[in-house]
């Protein structure tokens, strides 16, 4: 008998690598969805059995799915796939009512194994051969790379939660490919009043670019005291900024460093970095990035990290040069 299952997700790359990596021995009828509010009517449609459901994508994401699932009783079971692998994350999936937990990239062995463990298949059933062509969805670089992205900033986003043990909130990646002096007036921190930034440099196969944090002034203190760092006596505005700058510091060691570290892990390259510089403290955007006249076409992926239980909020912005675009579109396009 034919399962009907649903593949949401807002990158066409994920749905399409979640496509091939299901078991060729599953007869299956599948159905994707772009976003929440679309996989939440083809449930209503009949179109979901099996819902194989992202975190985090635009108009509703997947916390939203699983709490109107559960709120309207609607049928269907979940399975999670999220390059998100904070503890916290997979608890509250679980509690609202996800099967289980499957971290991306998936693999063919691991869907099979949750699979079998609940009985959706069987290990008796005939191997038949998967119909890849009816997942030849079109990819584009930007695509590929927002999912590479995904990925790498769950990496860092779980490390940071670990080391200050508490829930990040992770974003859709943002990818601009503009001028550079252009950035300004698309990043999510162009309206901020004032803020503090740090660049570190990297280079690789090919492939060069900056990572630059930017994190607003009222963020400090909250970053502080969840560091536990020790707090300044009040009045003394040098030690304030010396703890801000520390902060700043450690915030883009753990951020930079362990998203790199992931996108250098999935496209097969090995970066060097230079050494950390400070941009700026308690600046305007436009100052923080440099020379109004620079013309060069940059890649630029932004990651706007949050902490919500603790009103914190930064904008992690990997910059790419434009000669990187070539080597960058051939690593990505061996993940296809």
């Amino acid at each position: 008998m034919t399962t009907p299952i649903v593949i949401c997700d807002d990158s066409s790359f994920a749905r399409k690598q979640m496509a091939r990596a299901l078991p060729g021995s599953w007869d299956i009828e599948i159905s994707f969805a772009n976003h929440g509010g679309e996989a939440i009517e083809l449930i209503k449609a009949g179109k979901a059995d099996i819902l194989f459901l992202d975190l985090n994508m635009p108009v509703m994401d997947g916390y939203a799915v699983l709490e109107a699932i559960r709120t309207e009783d609607l049928p269907t079971m979940v399975l999670v796939v999220s390059g998100d692998i904070q503890p916290e994350a997979y608890k509250r999936v679980k509690d609202l009512g996800a099967l289980d937990f499957i971290k991306k990239p998936a693999t063919t062995e691991k869907i099979t194994e949750i699979l079998l463990s609940y009985g959706i298949i069987s290990a008796s059933q005939p191997q038949t051969e998967t119909e890849l062509a009816r997942f030849d969805e079109e990819v584009a670089l930007t695509d590929l790379i927002q999912e590479v992205v995904n990925v790498s900033m769950g990496q860092a986003g779980s490390l940071l939660a670990g080391l200050l043990n508490t829930f990040i909130h992770l974003p859709v990646p943002k990818i601009h490919i503009k001028p550079y002096n252009e950035l300004k007036e698309v990043l999510a921190s162009k309206d901020a009043v004032s803020l503090s930034g740090v660049s570190q440099g990297f280079n690789g196969s090919g492939i060069a670019g900056e990572a630059i944090l930017l994190v607003g002034d009222e963020s400090f203190p909250h970053m502080s005291r969840l560091m536990q760092y020790d707090q300044m006596p009040s009045g003394q505005s040098d030690v304030a900024s010396n703890n801000d700058l520390e902060v700043l510091m450690d915030l883009s060691g753990i951020l930079t460093g362990a998203c790199l570290k992931g996108i250098a892990e999935q496209l097969d390259v090995e970066f060097s970095y230079s050494h950390p510089v400070i941009l700026g403290q308690k600046k305007r955007l436009p100052p923080l990035l440099g020379s109004p006249d620079q013309q060069q076409k940059v890649l630029a992926i932004e990651i706007d990290y949050g902490i919500p239980d603790h009103q914190v909020e930064c904008d992690l912005i990997l910059v790419l040069t434009e000669d990187s675009l070539p080597v960058l579109t051939e690593r990505a396009g061996y993940l296809k």
